[in-house]
């Protein structure tokens, strides 16, 4: 019961007074795809490996300065709302244990993926650490 009364609340937080609950980023931050390369002919599953400078992983629940973990958003044109936490869906995965890599199997053809850090409540930082959004194909 606690842990659905923790939930609730931080959602409602998210939606009723975002504002802070966004951590500040440092200056020169980055998360940026060690692999794939943007362009890449790929096979399933495929491997993604997350790179990160300027910061710290932490899992998610864990509030520490100058950390976040990793969400990875598949075919997505734009990042979620920056004031409120990433959604867990099938276009947003979270990687709340701190995990810096991953295997996805994806459909046939052509996909986008893009990295953004959130804080210790699933929140990108201000401003938000994100990558450029890469192209890959797979076969």
């Amino acid at each position: 019961m606690t842990r659905w009364l923790t939930v609730a609340a931080l959602l409602g937080a998210g939606f009723v007074y975002a504002e802070g609950i966004r951590s500040p980023a440092p200056a020169g931050a980055a998360v940026y795809f060690i692999a794939p390369a943007d362009g890449a002919v790929v096979d399933n599953p495929v491997e993604v490996k997350f790179g990160l400078r300027g910061m710290g992983v932490a899992p998610a629940g864990v509030d520490m300065e100058n950390t976040g973990h990793h969400h990875l958003l598949i075919d997505l044109d734009a990042i979620p709302d920056p004031d409120l936490p990433l959604p867990a869906t099938d276009q947003v995965v979270h990687f709340g244990k701190g995990q810096t890599e991953t295997t996805l199997t994806l459909a046939p053809g052509q996909h986008t993926l893009q990295l953004v850090l959130g804080n210790h409540l699933h929140v990108p930082h201000d401003p938000p650490v994100a990558s450029e959004r890469i192209n890959i194909t797979v076969r």
